[in-house]
């Protein structure tokens, strides 16, 4: 396979150009009053799910882009402390970063700059491939979980 449409392909699995809703799709007009809501018999709010995307999708880009970076402590570090977010502000904010980590993950894994195969120097084995395919694995298993929860909280479109 030809290393442009490799990369092309990984964009595409991370901006969820496939098979089931995207990151938009899953939290376009999500009403502010079911924001913080646990449906009965679920763990996590929308917004627990939001931060939780959030939290570990830079995580796993610091990683990748920073030797000096330190991951949150496993597993509390990975989840918001509170069912809802503060304010609305709040929310805006935790949308609009894991937008901007998400082109950041999309632009490090488009540069042709960037040896998607080559081992992170700081990790163990791990290599830019590997974790943006971690990133769009992980998102769309909760971005997933943003649409059980809106429909169990009666707000899908």
């Amino acid at each position: 396979m030809e290393m442009q449409s490799l990369r092309q392909h990984v964009v595409n699995l991370l901006t969820g150009k496939g098979a089931h809703a995207d990151f938009e799709t899953a939290i376009k007009d999500l009403p502010a009053a079911a924001r913080g809501q646990r449906p009965k018999g679920a763990e996590h709010s929308p917004w627990e799910v939001l931060e939780h995307l959030r939290i570990a999708q830079s995580d796993i880009l610091e990683f990748s882009v920073n030797p000096d970076h330190v991951s949150p402590e496993w597993p509390s570090g990975y989840w918001p402390k509170f069912q809802a977010p503060e304010t609305d502000a709040e929310w805006d904010q935790s949308v609009e970063e894991f937008r901007r980590d998400l082109k950041r993950m999309c632009a490090l894994v488009s540069s042709e700059d960037t040896d998607l195969f080559a081992k992170i120097p700081h990790g163990d084995g791990q290599t830019i491939l590997r974790e943006a395919l971690l990133v769009a694995d992980h998102n769309a298993y909760h971005i997933g979980e943003l649409v059980l929860l809106r429909r169990l909280l009666g707000a899908w479109h």
